[in-house]
């Protein structure tokens, strides 16, 4: 990783917004800031756990691996989002990779310093235990579509999902391109499965497709295949 010489605005990631003031002083002493290219790796399953990453800008998938070409996105993270946190616990070691999706600057806590904020600051230890409390949520969610829900509503519930947490760019496409095989790893379908139920959705008028990017055109029906299953 390189060096962020720039820094974060120290408004944009939790820690930053939800300190007292007089804890700023700290922050800004221990952050690292570092720039990573598209593709670069914060840190891989299996390395042992040695702090928390806020993203700044840019985009990351966290995904684990089995097998020799297997995989699974766990969650993506944009501007804002901690990284790193599902390594935090007893063994300290992260069960998880995390890899930037397009160039992005973080701003690093060492853990022994990021769990003394959370002792200091209420409103942050407040957040983090929402957060905590959501992901489980979101997983359990995740868990029960893929037992039970088609493949054609993983991927609405998967596109719904995307769009409230990217939004929308000028052109009304989710503000966030997606590979096909990112697509298929998130919904833990296969590629050819994936590429056949998007086209079956581009026919059915649902969605459209204009190279990675993808625009919701039937919110409605799409919706309704979420709650097939």
């Amino acid at each position: 990783m390189k060096k962020d010489k720039q820094g974060c605005d120290l408004q944009t990631c939790l820690v930053c917004k939800l300190c007292v003031k007089e804890w700023k002083p700290a922050i800004t002493h221990e952050r690292k800031n570092f720039a990573l290219k598209k593709g670069a790796e914060l840190f891989k399953e299996g390395d042992p756990v040695n702090g928390v990453y806020f993203l700044h800008t840019g985009k990351v998938k966290v995904h684990k691996h089995w097998g020799e070409e297997k995989e699974l996105i766990v969650r993506f993270a944009k501007a804002g989002d901690i990284v790193g946190h599902r390594g935090i616990g007893t063994e300290l070691v992260y069960p998880v990779t995390a890899t930037v999706l397009e160039a992005a600057t973080v701003c690093f806590f060492e853990l022994e310093f990021f769990q003394a904020s959370l002792k200091v600051n209420q409103d942050l230890m407040y957040e983090m235990m929402m957060f905590y409390a959501r992901e489980l949520q979101e997983s359990e969610k995740r868990m029960r579509n893929l037992a039970h829900m088609p493949v054609k509503g993983r991927i609405a519930y998967a596109l719904l999902a995307l769009r409230d947490k990217f939004g929308r760019n000028e052109g009304g496409f989710i503000d966030f391109s997606l590979s096909r095989q990112d697509l298929a790893s998130y919904i833990g379908a296969t590629y050819e499965t994936t590429f056949r139920m998007l086209n079956e959705l581009i026919q059915e008028n649902l969605i459209i497709l204009s190279g990675k990017d993808i625009a919701i055109a039937n919110e409605e029906k799409l919706r309704q295949l979420t709650l097939a299953g």
